[in-house]
C-alpha cells in the first residue's frame, strides 16, 4: 500500500482513474522483476523558471522517480521517467533531447533501480551530454535498500570528474529514512517524494550555462 498520503492526492497529481491508482499503487510493492507492465513514459515540465531565457534543467528516471514528479517540477525540473528504464534507455532519451536542439545545460539522471551501472555507462553519458553540460548523478538504492556497486561506481565518477559531474548521494542522504519508501526499498512514499525533490534541487545552482561544480558534493 502507498503511505504517507492518499489515493486523491496522487490521482489529483497525475490524473489516473481510480482503476489505473489501483495498479500502479499494487506494482509499487513489487520488485523490478516481477512486474510485468512497466507502463509509459510520464513527463511533466517545469513549473518555475531555474533558468530565466535558457532551457529548463531534465530529470531523467526510472519507476524510482515517478512519484516525485510533481515534486521536481515544481522545483524547476522538466521530468521524463518511466517505470522499468535502463540505462541504455536513459541515453537514448537524452540522444533524442540533443538531436532536436531541447538539450538543457543540467542533465539529471536517476537510474539503476532496474538494471547495472557502470564506469563506461557513466563515461557514455558525459560524451553524450558534451563538456559544456552538468550533468548530476543520483546514487541508486539496491532492492530492499541501502548502498551497492552502481552507487560506487558513480561516486568513482564523480570523482574522476568533479568538474562536470554533480553528485546527488541519494543513498547517504536517504540512510534511516525508512518511512521515506515502499516495502522494496526503492520506490517512494510521498515524504520520500519531498526528500528526493529536495535533494535534487542541490544541482540546479548549474541550471545556467556556464556555471559548473567546483568540487562541491552534496549532500555535505
Amino acid at each position: 500500500m502507498l503511505r504517507d498520503g492518499n489515493a486523491f492526492d496522487l490521482q489529483k497529481a497525475f490524473g489516473l482513474s481510480l482503476v489505473a491508482l489501483a495498479v500502479l499503487a499494487f506494482s509499487l510493492t513489487l520488485p523490478p522483476e516481477a512486474r510485468a507492465g512497466c507502463g509509459g513514459v510520464q513527463k511533466t515540465r517545469a513549473e518555475k523558471k531555474v533558468n530565466p531565457g535558457g532551457r529548463s534543467p531534465l530529470a531523467i528516471g526510472d519507476s524510482t522517480m515517478l512519484l516525485a514528479l510533481p515534486n521536481l517540477a515544481r522545483a524547476g525540473f522538466k521530468v521524463n521517467a518511466r517505470g522499468c528504464r535502463g540505462w541504455s534507455e536513459g541515453m537514448r532519451v537524452i540522444r533524442k533531447y540533443r538531436r532536436t536542439g531541447a538539450l538543457p545545460h543540467l542533465v539529471m539522471i536517476s537510474l539503476g533501480a532496474d538494471y547495472s551501472i557502470t564506469s563506461g555507462d557513466i563515461r557514455r553519458a558525459l560524451r553524450i551530454v558534451g563538456k559544456k553540460r552538468v550533468l548530476a548523478l543520483m546514487t541508486p538504492r539496491e532492492l530492499g535498500g541501502g548502498s551497492g556497486s552502481d552507487a560506487d561506481a558513480v561516486r568513482r565518477a564523480y570523482r574522476k570528474h568533479t568538474q562536470r559531474i554533480m553528485l546527488l548521494d541519494w543513498v547517504r542522504f536517504s540512510n534511516g529514512r525508512g518511512s521515506w519508501f515502499q516495502p522494496d526499498g526503492l520506490h517512494l512514499t510521498f515524504s520520500g517524494a519531498r526528500a528526493f525533490a529536495k535533494l535534487s534541487h542541490k544541482s540546479l545552482k548549474f541550471a545556467q550555462a556556464g556555471e559548473f561544480p567546483n568540487h562541491d558534493r552534496f549532500p555535505r
